[in-house]
């Protein structure tokens, strides 16, 4: 059994049974060269269990499924060159195949998110965009890249992870779809945990946190957090969690800025 096949026989339902229409992104698929990595963690910890519980319906495909025996999912790039393209008329069959429609027409009903170098650069206010809806396609690059027909022709934008190399956008799309999920409502459980996350508003970065023991190897939790005023430990966090951000933020500095 070939593992389109196997996806399929998951099913694709356009309302999960426990969301409700107008409540953010639904679905979320994925289209690349190795869906098991990209499966392996999508499948664990809270996101896991959303899809489980059909808080959101995820799918997996391999563009090695969508050619016949024999056919190449990539070539080599037209003007020369290092590495292999992946090529567009395979990504297009992919799609046309997945949702029965014409591949340029995918992303008239879905954000179509292809990573890329050049994308919008992934961060908390993107990632809730993406969670607020339509459904999300992802699309993974590769070897040399994607053609840049698929960007232009059947995307409607691009995100990137930071200004270093990837051997491929599984790590991206993976990236892209935690952060996402886990603003679904319902997906977290308790609504306060969100609010409370490093990122949850502009600047805002979570104090260190601690547990038991209380001592080891002579480092001790801040007393304040034993001392059960909790007063003192909101403001301690706030503090802390202002420091924080204050030194991730001068780190962040070129070095002949930085005081």
């Amino acid at each position: 059994m070939s593992r389109r096949s196997i996806c399929w026989r998951a099913g694709y339902s356009p309302d999960p049974p426990n969301r409700t229409r107008g409540s953010g992104v639904r679905s979320v698929d994925v289209f690349c060269v190795f869906p098991e990595a990209v499966d392996a963690i999508m499948r664990v910890g809270v996101i896991g269990k959303a899809i489980e519980t059909g808080l959101v319906e995820y799918r997996s495909f391999s563009f090695r499924d969508f050619v016949d025996p024999g056919k190449r999912i990539d070539d080599a790039p037209y003007g020369g060159g290092a590495g292999m393209v992946i090529r567009v008329d395979v990504v297009a069959r992919a799609f046309r195949e997945v949702y029965g429609v014409p591949a340029r027409e995918v992303r008239e009903g879905r954000r179509v998110v292809i990573t890329e170098p050049g994308g919008r650069r992934l961060d908390q206010g993107y990632a809730g965009e993406v969670a607020r809806g339509p459904d999300v396609t992802l699309v993974c690059g590769r070897y040399g890249g994607i053609d840049g027909r698929v960007r232009e022709h059947l995307c409607t934008e691009a995100v990137s992870i930071g200004d270093f190399v990837l051997s491929g956008g599984e790590i991206v799309a993976l990236a892209l779809a935690d952060a996402a999920i886990r603003q679904i409502p319902g997906v977290l459980g308790n609504s306060e945990s969100l609010l409370g996350e490093s990122f949850s508003s502009d600047g805002f970065i979570g104090p260190p946190v601690y547990t038991r023991p209380a001592e080891w190897d002579g480092a001790a939790v801040p007393g304040v957090l034993l001392s059960g005023d909790h007063a003192r430990v909101r403001a301690w966090r706030e503090s802390a969690s202002s420091d924080l951000g204050e030194s991730t933020r001068a780190a962040e500095r070129p070095p002949d800025e930085r005081a």
